[in-house]
């Protein structure tokens, strides 16, 4: 099923108000939905969070530069003085 094509279900939940105010300061009142479902999603959706894992490691450009960010950091630790 696409992702436009997902049914959705509504839920009623209860949050602290402190927390309430926090996520329609950050998030936005219009996007405190999308916001927890992504946030729940990799927890209770598993097969999918391995075809996630498995597309990132598909994705040639996005591996070389999660790879020069390692390496760059390992640069950053010999340059430490200790």
């Amino acid at each position: 099923m696409s992702a436009s094509a997902k049914r959705h279900r509504k839920l009623t939940i209860t949050v602290e108000e402190d927390v309430y105010k926090g996520l329609r300061t950050t998030i936005g009142r219009r996007n405190i939905s999308r916001f927890l479902n992504d946030l729940a999603r990799p927890h209770v959706i598993h097969d999918r969070l391995e075809d996630a894992y498995r597309a990132m490691a598909a994705d040639e450009a996005r591996e070389a530069d999660a790879l020069a960010w390692s390496e760059d950091l390992i640069g950053d630790v010999a340059d430490e003085t200790r």
